[in-house]
């Protein structure tokens, strides 16, 4: 068969193209009625609808641009949603998407109450697992072949992972644990930025093909047979394939884990493709399979960008008004980036630490201006936060830059290695709250619950850009471990002061005196709460610290105040608002409280403001919440 070419298009069209041969693809099974000489034009116009769809509502985009080709053999060649197939992370998923029965809702991509961003079990029986975080997909296809073979049941179970995500150790506890139980499956590694995919070209794509077919797993099976009744034979043999091998393919890693590692292989080359995953389909034992992509495949702009091109807005309609921007300061992660700068110029024993975040904490110019510093550990959180702890115990200063939700993966790192030994390492936490259209997965709604529990830890909540710096200068000076927590995208614009002062531990700044009612804001909602003063005559207070309280001011206020609310973006379980009850309780104090925050539940995909929204935590929500809390006393 003639081979074409992968299409490059250097625009994102804004007219729906035709797409003849995707039409009669709606499903996997409708796919697989395909002949494999449509499969490269069914390519082609499946990488000009992600295009399309993308375009119209923003989000992820070169990954998935970039496995194409490979979405399409996976399911040209098993039987899904029978098998198993597991996406881990979930960017690469929206080609997978629009082949499984769900391109019609595209236009409903991270809006609320429309496709989540990421693979969702809830959403369709092809999404076989729900993912957000990274290195879960091997652990996960493992426990659902040894599921299947507990079962009786035949069924394939199939992990996709990319280079990114299998630096993380949870992936190589997977490898290691699913020899040990010989189970039948497939792990495909997306290869697009490893130093091992140098070996790809016509040789390996041949060495794949040749080392996954049956002949060849045949003579080895019969070769073994023979060879094992002369003492010594066989395992001369077994390292003179081993030998040859590693010359030829990369995979000796994982064939000591005891894996048959194939490839690397080609994954724009669907021939290729789908003729070594039909011979690897069926062979017993755990089955690994590299294959090489491009990130942005296809859309010239990302191949050639890819990092800017990883996600982007979404377009707006030609001949659209322009809107007004609103004028805004610096984004959160920007005013850490300056401070890390700032900070680390006047302590050399500050050193930056991220588990591959660097663009999205704004890292990069810290990275430039002191790479001996900095350190990037790849998708591995725990070793991050253990890695500081190191640092620590020799006297320099670490500061660890990380996501809210990504800081769960390393907990009993956080209290074991740093906690419990009183280390000094800074935790700025970026997106901690509600992280709009990325979901439930990728929102920061737990870190005050599971910080202010751990004895020691200092925990701070900033309102704004100038109390952030602020903040991260206290807990840079602290002895002891500290977070600054902070949420995504840009604040009220304060007026950011240039020097590194900190603050008083434990103080709370009163932005408004009123009567009756207290509003003790935890962070970001104090323009709202502010607001709601005006039109309650209510004190407001920029809390600032979760720990320690500032006490003494609680106790005036109790005594002086007939309701206190707290509000905070985290869990009203165990959150800010229960540190509050927790002290007036233990000092014997009785007062009508209100807590608001996030509530008993995953709060979906959305606008961040329709979420805020949905949570109460806008000025209207919490206006009303308070009226209500107020009527209630008033009929007690």
């Amino acid at each position: 068969m003639i081979r074409l070419m992968p299409k490059t298009f250097h625009e994102i069209p804004r007219v729906r193209p035709a797409t003849p041969v995707l039409d009669r693809a709606a499903t996997p099974e409708q796919l697989r009625r395909l002949g494999e000489a449509e499969l490269e034009e069914l390519a082609n116009e499946l990488r000009q609808e992600l295009l399309y769809s993308v375009g119209h509502t923003g989000g992820h985009f070169g990954a998935g641009l970039g496995v194409i080709e490979l979405t399409i053999a996976l399911h040209y060649v098993y039987d899904t949603p029978d098998d198993r197939l597991v996406w881990d992370v979930g960017h690469q998923a929206y080609p997978h998407k629009i082949l499984t029965g769900r391109r019609e809702r595209m236009a409903t991509l991270r809006q609320k109450d429309g496709l989540a961003a990421f693979p969702r079990r809830s959403e369709s029986e092809y999404d076989t697992f729900g993912v957000g975080h990274s290195s879960t997909s091997i652990s996960a296809a493992l426990g659902m072949a040894v599921a299947a073979r507990l079962k009786g049941e035949q069924r394939k179970s199939i992990a996709v992972i990319g280079d990114g995500a299998l630096t993380a150790g949870m992936a190589f506890e997977a490898l290691n644990h699913a020899p040990e139980v010989g189970a039948n499956m497939l792990v495909v590694l997306n290869d697009n930025d490893m130093s091992i995919s140098r070996n790809v070209g016509g040789l390996s794509n041949y060495l794949a093909k040749i080392l996954s077919s049956r002949t060849y797993s045949s003579m080895r099976e019969g070769s073994k047979k023979i060879l094992s009744r002369l003492p010594g034979a066989w395992e001369i043999a077994r390292r003179t394939e081993e030998y040859a091998k590693g010359m030829l393919v990369p995979g000796t890693l994982f064939e000591e884990l005891g894996w048959n590692y194939i490839g690397p292989i080609d994954g724009h080359d669907l021939p290729t493709l789908i003729a070594t995953l039909r011979n690897m389909r069926d062979l017993d034992g755990p089955q690994f399979l590299h294959v090489v992509t491009k990130k942005g495949k296809g859309f010239a702009p990302a191949e050639a960008d890819p990092i800017t091109w990883h996600a982007i807005s979404k377009l707006e309609p030609v001949g659209a008004p322009v809107k007004p921007k609103k004028p805004s300061g610096p984004k959160y992660s920007n005013v850490f980036g300056q401070w890390l700068c700032d900070m680390a110029a006047a302590d050399p024993r500050l050193t930056g630490i991220t588990p591959a975040m660097k663009e999205g904490s704004d890292l990069v110019a810290f990275s430039e201006r002191y790479p001996q510093r900095y350190f990037d550990v790849a998708i591995a959180e725990q070793h991050a936060v253990t890695l500081a702890a190191g640092m620590a115990c020799e006297g320099m200063k670490p500061v660890v830059a990380i996501y809210s939700t990504f800081l769960q993966r390393a907990y009993d790192q956080l209290i074991h290695d740093v906690a419990v030994q009183n280390l000094d390492v800074l935790f700025a936490i970026d997106r901690a709250g509600l992280v709009g259209e990325d979901g439930p997965t990728h929102a920061g709604s737990f870190d005050l619950s599971y910080l202010r529990c751990i004895p020691g830890m200092l925990v701070m909540t900033p309102s704004d850009e100038n109390e952030m710096r602020r903040m991260l200068t206290t807990g840079y000076r602290f002895e002891g471990p500290a977070a600054v927590r902070y949420p995504r995208g840009s604040g009220p614009n304060a007026t950011i002061e240039p020097g590194l002062e900190p603050l008083e531990i434990g103080k709370a700044a009163v932005r408004r005196e009123g009567s009756k009612v207290a509003l003790l804001v935890f962070g970001v909602q104090l323009p709202e709460a502010l607001q709601v003063g005006e039109t309650l005559d209510a004190t407001v207070v920029d809390m600032r610290f979760v720990k320690p309280l500032d006490e003494a001011l609680l106790r005036e206020l109790a005594a002086s105040h007939e309701l206190l609310v707290t509000i905070e973006e985290n869990s009203i379980m165990a959150g800010a608002g229960s540190a509050v009850a927790e002290f007036l309780t233990g000092e014997s104090i009785l007062k009508p409280m209100l807590h608001l925050g996030l509530p008993d539940y995953y709060v979906e995909h959305a606008k961040p403001s329709e979420m805020l929204a949905e949570c109460g935590l806008d000025a209207a929500g919490i206006e009303a919440a308070v009226r209500k809390r107020q009527a209630a006393l008033g009929r007690a």
